[in-house]
């Protein structure tokens, strides 16, 4: 199969970078700086399995994928609905996509654009950073859980699991892939909204007792709202096992502080105003997730406008 990585930031140089170090035929799409160093000397991947030199096709255009088979969908939650409609005009038609995204929101999106029946949802559990143009390092664990949305992808999927796991990556394929995005997302509304209101890595927010508190108490409202929306997950032991695996990340910068130390647009509204709005939805209070979603909302305003 011929992959697509769209968006190769950290998340997709990692995954396609791998793919391509076990044989595989991959196409990076990229911008800016990341992608001129990539195209002059290739991408340098440092990780926990080695350091490796990846030398494949790298492009700027949206019509640089048009003859893959497979398209990891990498890009912010903010550029999904663009994206994705910039990728139907030139993709093949039995082209399938699978999300690496944040969030839940985001398989809703590409779902209308591209069929329910075309997408693979994919929770990604990775330490990633561009550390230097056309340089990124991984730290940590590093794992995919993924599923279909459609029945018919089953197969396909199960292909695309082999392929993964092929390259040296831990994956699991699963029946109940959006619970298990929801249990992601839970871990990324507890930590990221609150480290880059903040600008503190994780372990800070663990180790001061104020902040913690914080990070309990949307950990929390969000369950909540989960269990509205018939996720099924028990509050204490959800806040207890988020916590836990956070002791795994104590010195990492999540993606959304990433975003605002490189003064780029956050993802506010897939990661913190998705729940706020469905809790007022359903007549759910989340007043810290509130304050700090209005927080991060008006730097978001400040980033795009200096941008403009």
């Amino acid at each position: 199969m011929k992959i697509g990585v769209a968006g190769a930031g950290a998340v997709g140089s990692i995954f396609g970078g791998f793919l391509s170090n076990a044989g595989n035929e991959v196409t990076f799409l990229a911008r800016g700086t990341h992608f001129q160093a990539m195209k002059e000397s290739g991408l340098t991947l440092e990780s926990t399995k080695g350091t490796y030199k990846i030398s494949e096709k790298f492009t700027d255009i949206v019509s640089g994928l048009s003859d893959v088979d497979v398209v990891l969908f990498c890009f912010k939650s903010n550029d999904t609905q663009q994206m994705a409609l910039e990728l139907k005009r030139v993709i093949k038609s039995e082209a399938v996509i699978v999300t690496l995204q944040n969030g839940v929101d985001n398989e809703e999106i590409l779902s209308t654009v591209f069929g329910k029946e075309r997408i693979i949802s994919a929770a990604s559990y990775v330490q990633a950073l561009v550390s230097s143009p056309g340089h990124v390092k991984q730290e940590g664990r590093m794992k995919l859980v993924v599923g279909e949305l459609h029945e018919s992808l089953h197969y396909t999927c199960a292909q695309i699991t082999e392929m993964f796991r092929q390259a040296g990556i831990d994956i699991e394929h699963v029946d109940n892939i959006m619970e298990r995005k929801w249990k992601k997302l839970l871990w990324n509304v507890t930590f990221n909204p609150l480290s880059a209101a903040m600008q503190v890595r994780v372990g800070e927010i663990l180790d001061d007792a104020n902040l913690h508190q914080i990070a309990s108490n949307i950990c929390e409202e969000s369950v909540k709202v989960a269990n509205h929306l018939n996720i099924p997950l028990n509050i204490e032991k959800t806040i207890s096992t988020v916590f836990s695996n956070a002791t795994y990340a104590k010195e990492h910068r999540t993606s959304m502080l990433q975003d605002r130390m490189k003064n780029k647009e956050m993802e506010v509204e897939s990661v913190c105003g998705f729940i706020v709005n469905k809790g007022k939805e359903l007549n759910v209070s989340t007043p810290t997730l509130e304050t700090i979603y209005n927080m991060l909302s008006f730097v978001n305003k400040q980033i795009v406008s200096i941008h403009k």
